[in-house]
């Protein structure tokens, strides 16, 4: 396994995590999973992490997709071991408990478009394609395409997409939900500046409480959901930045979080 495969940054607590293969247009294999992984574990356990940002290297791709080299003469348990493996790759970034957000330019198809569908939003280049194209290779998705892609954008537009393996654009992607927003490709620089700035000028715990509320809430009734909301909320007032946010309100100042 090679490093170079994952490319990461560290802005104070603002990670910036870049696959880093762009003359195969960044596609997933098994060292860049391992080495996505070995990333992720170790954010997981960062003392000051405010967001993640996953994107391609290049203008090409954010991620065209599985390696189809690695995948070609795999039998059933090669098979099932890979997918198993971008699986816990993939969980793992969709639960880091801050915001995780994919930066999608050029293709994000297969793979990539299952990597960018664990990432709590997505903003995309207006020169971006999306699809889950995998029935052209005699294939279904295998990396979670078929349970996050209906999540995301509802049932009938999933199916259509994974048994058709039609490629939609960026405003198509925007229109049925998968994306958040859509932008010139020179611009997403601005995007990341701008956003780096709101998640530092919030209270990180708050940020991690309010992520953990809708995404551990959808796997419950809204009773219970609402429950998990009010013992979240009322966490907040066990610790100093409730105080400090509000104080500030009163005093008309920014908080210092």
């Amino acid at each position: 396994m090679s490093e170079a495969v994952i490319e990461k940054i560290d802005n104070d607590g603002m990670v910036r995590l870049t696959i880093n293969r762009p003359k195969a247009l960044n596609a997933l294999n098994s060292d860049v999973l391992l080495a996505l992984e070995t990333h992720l574990v170790e954010l997981e356990a960062h003392p000051n992490l405010r967001g993640v940002l996953l994107t391609g290297a290049g203008e090409k791709a954010f991620v065209a997709g599985a390696d189809i080299t690695e995948m070609r003469d795999k039998t059933p348990e090669e098979a099932r071991d890979f997918a198993s493996q971008a699986l816990r790759t993939i969980k793992r970034l969709e639960t880091l408990p801050v915001p995780v957000v994919a930066l999608v330019n050029g293709f994000c198809l297969g793979g990539g478009c299952e990597l960018a569908l664990a990432c709590d939003w997505a903003v995309a280049s207006d020169n971006a394609v999306f699809g889950q194209p995998e029935v052209l290779l005699g294939v279904i998705p295998g990396f979670g395409g078929t349970q996050r892609l209906p999540r995301r954008v509802g049932p009938a537009m999933a199916i259509d997409l994974v048994t058709t393996g039609r490629k939609i654009d960026a405003q198509e992607a925007l229109r049925i939900g998968l994306v958040n927003r859509v932008m010139p490709q020179a611009e997403l620089e601005g995007y990341v500046e701008e956003l780096t700035k709101q998640l530092k000028g919030n209270g990180a715990q708050a940020v991690r409480g309010a992520k953990q509320a809708v995404h551990d809430g959808l796997d419950q009734d809204l009773d219970s959901a609402l429950a998990l909301e009010t013992s979240l909320f009322a966490f907040c007032f066990a610790g100093s930045e409730q105080k400090e946010g509000m104080s500030a309100f009163v005093e008309k100042r920014k908080p210092n979080f």
